[in-house]
């Protein structure tokens, strides 16, 4: 593969094992730093007045030197703040899909495209040796946490379209609609506690729950919980 220096570190044209791995990386996010602080029309001191309101100040010069290649370090900090800085998430700094094709995920690696990259980063696409789940269970726990509360909010709903029908049609109309639904608001919580057990069985603390949801667990679960922690 060949590359050549760009807003987005290198494109093909020269042979991409003359950069280390690391090397492409650093290139990465600071050809992505600099593409979003042009769209911004900010000057490199105006990304480090940023850095510095919030708290942790990346100096004009450093800004420079990193863009230009010119930098041979880039702390993880660094680039949390400067994600914050140009409005922005972090992984679109280290993975900023749309603008770069492929990216060299890992040492010894072929280029793989930044889209799968960036779900193997999140943990939206699970690495094939990954033997740690509480990522998993969290995943799933939030989406039947979404699950549950939209069927406990139409839940409520038709009940409420049950005390005020105008005429018996609609209020059975909306009586059927609320058992429905109320099948659903229970299923959903089975199943988001069970993920909310699976997630204690392997040494986690889960979320905390709405309130709409708080019966799901039991009554002296978060005390214990907040000891154990």
């Amino acid at each position: 593969m060949t590359q050549r220096r760009s807003d987005h570190g290198y494109r093909e044209e020269t042979e991409a094992d003359d950069l280390e791995w690391e090397d492409h990386v650093m290139a990465t996010v600071a050809g992505e730093v600099r593409r979003r602080r042009k769209e911004l029309r900010w000057s490199a001191q105006d990304l480090a007045d940023r850095c510095e309101e919030i708290g942790y100040p990346i100096p004009r010069n450093v800004i420079a030197n990193m863009e230009s290649g010119r930098r041979a370090v880039l702390p993880l900090v660094e680039v949390m703040v400067l994600a914050k800085a140009l409005r922005m998430s972090p992984i679109s700094l280290i993975y900023p899909v749309g603008y770069v094709d492929k990216v060299r995920q890992l040492p010894y690696e072929d280029p793989q495209p930044a889209w799968d990259a960036l779900q193997w980063f999140t943990g939206d696409e699970s690495a094939e040796d990954a033997t740690d789940y509480m990522l998993d269970h969290f995943l799933a726990h939030d989406l039947e946490l979404r699950s549950a509360l939209a069927a406990v909010e139409s839940e409520d709903y038709e009940r409420w379209k049950v005390r005020t029908a105008p005429n018996r049609v609609q209020r059975e109309a909306a009586e059927r609609a609320l058992t429905r639904y109320a099948d659903q608001a229970a299923d959903a919580k089975y199943e988001l506690g069970r993920h909310r057990d699976a997630i204690r069985e392997a040494g986690g603390t889960p979320p905390r729950l709405p309130s709409p949801l708080a019966d799901i667990d039991p009554p002296d679960t978060e005390l214990t919980e907040e000891i154990d922690f």
